[in-house]
């Protein structure tokens, strides 16, 4: 999916440059973003095949050096561009990017520090001192930036009301998908026969609700259906002691796997899941995997959310209520129904493909 289709004229309205065509507009991606994260990947590869040139200045020193050569490598290229995208992660760089740069700063929020590390993961209690610093963070580098962006419509309604922020600077930009690793591949006709497959991947913070699929996965362990659970991450060691406790038989979990090689686990297995969480981010997101199942033509089922509903219905994609028992229905709905498996996951492909 190319999230830069049709915005990318609305995001560079506030450069004194947005009269220039396409082919002539150059970015300054910019922090001390990982380039093989999913959102930065997936941007910048649709800035490049919207005809803007993109020229990298990152660092991910730790610590306070990080920002000293962040300075050093600016001066480089000594202003020769036309707008400063900071990418994510890069709340704490935005206020360098504003000191260094003349140019438009476009910065790629994604998320809410304050939002994601206290009521979300619950790393962070509320109205504590470092709730109150990601809660300042959150608002000074949205403050500070021409133009924010999220991933759906319902961040920018949160983000607004929360900090106080214009929303006529906060601009959506859809997660997407890298259609040039995620596409569609035909089966090996040579792979064994066997039991029916549920793939999930995932990081394991609690919007996952991985919890609500270990706990579908017992309801269904006499239905010859195999989960494959991939990934890791917060609640990882939570969740294998739930599959322990349960005396689970019919789970696999995988260890994190290169981003390259994850088609090929996804491709291997009958339908993909999205996220089960019911924290209130949760509602607010479209997660990574949703797309990248659906560019594979894989049928999928994940939460009725208001963000998922800004993208996709439920003719594109099983839509449940968030848990075990909803999702273990629905798991049986389409391992019965082969008919529906090929219209949702048809849907959800030929959506994608018409915004890549």
């Amino acid at each position: 999916m190319n999230p830069f289709r049709s915005k990318k004229s609305e995001i560079f309205a506030d450069s004194p440059e947005a009269s220039r065509t396409s082919n002539g507009m150059k970015v300054l991606y910019f922090g001390s973003y990982d380039p093989g994260y999913a959102r930065n990947r997936v941007l910048i590869s649709g800035l490049k095949k919207n005809g803007v040139e993109v020229i990298e200045c990152r660092d991910d020193t730790r610590g306070l050096k990080k920002f000293f050569n962040l300075y050093k490598k600016h001066k480089a290229f000594k202003n020769n561009y036309d707008a400063v995208i900071v990418g994510f992660l890069g709340h704490t760089v935005v206020p360098l990017a504003k000191i260094i740069s003349r140019k438009p700063l476009i910065f790629d929020a994604f998320i809410s520090l304050y939002d994601s590390n206290v009521f979300d993961r619950k790393l962070v209690k509320p109205k504590s001192i470092k709730a109150i610093y990601y809660w300042f963070l959150d608002w000074f580098s949205m403050k500070l930036a021409d133009v924010v962006l999220f991933d759906t419509q319902e961040h920018i309604s949160y983000v607004s009301k929360e900090f106080k922020i214009d929303k006529n600077k906060l601009k959506r930009i859809f997660v997407g998908a890298d259609s040039d690793i995620f596409s569609l591949r035909i089966r090996n006709i040579d792979m064994p026969i066997g039991p029916f497959t549920v793939h999930f991947h995932g990081s394991f913070i609690p919007l996952q609700g991985v919890d609500c699929i270990i706990k579908a996965a017992k309801l269904l362990e006499k239905e010859e259906i195999q989960f494959n659970i991939l990934g890791g991450g917060q609640t990882h060691g939570e969740i294998k002691k739930l599959a322990f406790d349960l005396n689970s038989k019919n789970i696999n979990f995988i260890n994190r796997v290169e981003y390259d090689k994850l088609p090929e686990y996804i491709n291997k297995n009958d339908i993909c899941l999205g996220i089960f969480g019911r924290t209130a981010k949760a509602k607010r997101v479209i997660p990574n995997k949703v797309y990248e199942c659906a560019a594979m033509k894989k049928p999928i089922i994940t939460s009725d959310t208001p963000a998922i509903r800004e993208v996709f219905s439920d003719q594109d994609m099983i839509l449940v209520e968030p848990d075990p028992e909803n999702l273990a229905g629905a798991i049986m709905n389409l391992k019965n129904n082969r008919a529906l498996r090929g219209t949702v996951s048809l849907n959800a492909y030929e959506k994608f493909k018409k915004s890549a």
